[in-house]
Parts: C-alpha cells; structure tokens; sequence
C-alpha cells in the first residue's frame, strides 16, 4: 500500500511541475516535414524530394500558402525568396524552441563590395510578405574587413524563430516592414542590427565578435514609425571570446534612429557611455528601460536616456499583430 502511495505522490508531483509556471517541460521537435510541405534533403534521390533549398522555391507558383521542411545539412546556397503567397520554412531540430539545437544552415561567403550592394551581399535576401522560418542557420562567412549580409529581411510581417544569423559587419539589414525575430541567436562585431524595419527581438542572444555598435538604426523623418526593440535578450560576447566595456548598443546611420532595450540584461561587454555616433547632426532616440546586469548602468550614457515606459507591440505594430506566431 505505501509503494502505491508514493508512486500517486510522485505522478502528481509530476504533473505539477509541468504545468507549473518555470516548471519541466518536455521539448517539442520538427525531425519530418509537416504535412503538405515540400522536402529538401542534400544529396537525395528521393521522388519528389529536392536536393536544394533554391529548387524547393523554384518549383513553387502561384500566391497559395507553401512550405518547405529542410532536413539536416549545411547548404551552400545563395537565394532571393520572392514567393507571392505566405511561405514558412522548417529546418530540422529536436528542440523547436531554440536555436541550440538547429541542425540546418545555409552559407554563402561574399562582401558587399564583392557584391555590388548589401542586398546582394546576402547569404538570404527575403523580399516576400508572410515569410516564417524556423530554426535554420543563416551564415555568410566573409569575417572581418567589408559588409557582408547573412540575412536581408525585406518584407512585411515577416517572423524569424529560433534561428541564427553570423556574420561580422551588418549581419542582420533588418531593412523594412513588420518584422519579428523570437528566441534568436544574432552574431557580428559591427553594426550588425541594421535598417529601417519595425522589428522586436524578443528573448533572443546578441552576440558580439569584437568591439564596436551593435544596432545601426537607418531612420530618418519623424513620421516614420519603424523602430528596434530589443526586449528580454541577453546583450553578451561569442563563446571563447573576452569583451570588457567595449561594445556599443548602437549608433545612428541615419538621422533620427530609434532603439530602446528593455527588460535585457546587458552584461560587462557593454560600454559605460551605451552609445555611439556616426551620421552627422543626428538627434537620435536610444533609449534604455529596466535592464539588469553588469553593463545596465546608465550614469555615464552619453546620447540615450532613461525611457519612462516599455514600447509595446500595439506602439510597434499599430496595424496589428495577429501574424506573429505566439507559441515563441
């Protein structure tokens, strides 16, 4: 009779802790395509299968809504994604709610100036409305010396989910529209949060390679509603790599760039002065709310202030945000 106890107290113990608040919870995966997605698998000779990304998009038509599951793999590949129609893409994970487990990247290695423009530089250059993609891996591989893009999110209520984007300089052209990036994983050395979309960033990790500004806002009229907003994300340095004091949270590439922090833990890598400069004459909105660690403190910052209230997604998205996947 007490064996049996104990086994009911320990089920019910269980089940509290799961559905408890910071409770256990089980990991979800994505290790085969949702039903009605195309697959893409490096070297398949499946029917029906494609070997690359680029020819799972090519073979798509029309402005129905599509997706495309990616099988684990680094894909040498260099797209423009101009689908009419919503398109989600899935890479491979057995954890669907971080970028930790990711098992899919696509890399491409060339400069800006090799290029001819940032937006060719880009390992991915998504210009399509309704875009998703999901715990995918997004490299370009150039490092130190010239912009060179991994991702350029060009488009409306576009939604970035557990992925990583590594770069040096300009990581990220975070370039125009609604723009949602959850559960992230950001890495450069310069600049490399830049543009003019209307983008949250949300429990994602900022990582910096080296000294210099992360975000590079390109805002310029005041009647211009885009916005970075940086919210419960760790500001920190790559694994292996020692940064003191060093990095800035922005700098204005146009006039009248706008980025607040909040509820971030900032940590000693973070210069005590916060922000820097770049454009001429600019009246910058840099602006800091509730963060904590050892880089929080705003005594010495030089350009930001102090915001009174966090933004919100309704200030963020006045057009709405129904398009947002909430489960992240």
């Amino acid at each position: 009779m007490l064996h049996l106890k104990v086994l009911c107290w320990f089920a019910a113990f269980a089940a509290a802790a799961l559905s408890a608040p910071g409770g256990l919870e089980k990991r979800s995966s994505r290790t085969s395509a949702p039903s009605g997605c195309l697959n893409v698998k490096a070297g398949t000779t499946t029917t029906g299968w494609y070997a690359t990304l680029g020819a799972a998009i090519a073979s798509l038509s029309g402005s129905k809504s599509a997706c495309i599951f990616m099988y684990s793999g680094t894909y040498n590949e260099q797209l423009r994604i101009d689908y009419a129609g919503p398109l989600t893409i899935y890479g491979y994970t057995t954890d669907t709610g971080s970028y930790k487990s990711n098992t899919v990247t696509i890399t491409h290695t060339i400069s800006s100036p090799q290029a001819g423009s940032l937006d060719l530089s880009s390992t991915l250059n998504i210009v399509s409305d309704d875009f998703k993609l999901y715990n995918i891996n997004v490299v370009n591989g150039y490092g130190k010396g010239a912009q060179a893009v991994a991702l350029t999110a060009n488009g409306d209520r576009q939604g970035y989910y557990g992925c990583q984007f590594d770069g040096y300089q300009d990581t990220l052209y975070a370039k125009s529209g609604y723009q949602f990036y959850s559960n992230c994983y950001i890495a450069g050395a310069t600049d490399y949060i830049f543009g003019d979309a209307s983008a949250w960033f949300g429990e994602c990790t900022i990582a910096s390679k080296a000294g210099g500004a992360i975000t590079a806002s390109s805002r310029e009229n005041a009647d211009d509603t885009s916005w970075y907003v940086i919210d419960h994300s760790s500001v920190t340095s790559v694994s292996g790599t020692s940064l003191s004091e060093s990095v800035y949270l922005g700098r204005p590439w146009r006039v009248l760039a706008r980025v607040i922090y909040q509820y971030s833990e900032l940590t000693g890598v973070v210069a005590p002065k916060g922000w820097t400069t770049l454009a001429d004459n600019a009246t910058p909105i840099f602006q800091e709310y509730q963060n904590t660690g050892d880089g929080s403190g705003t005594s010495q910052r030089v350009t930001g202030t102090v915001a009174t209230t966090a933004v919100t997604k309704k200030q963020l998205w006045p057009n709405g945000y129904s398009w947002i996947d909430t489960s992240y």
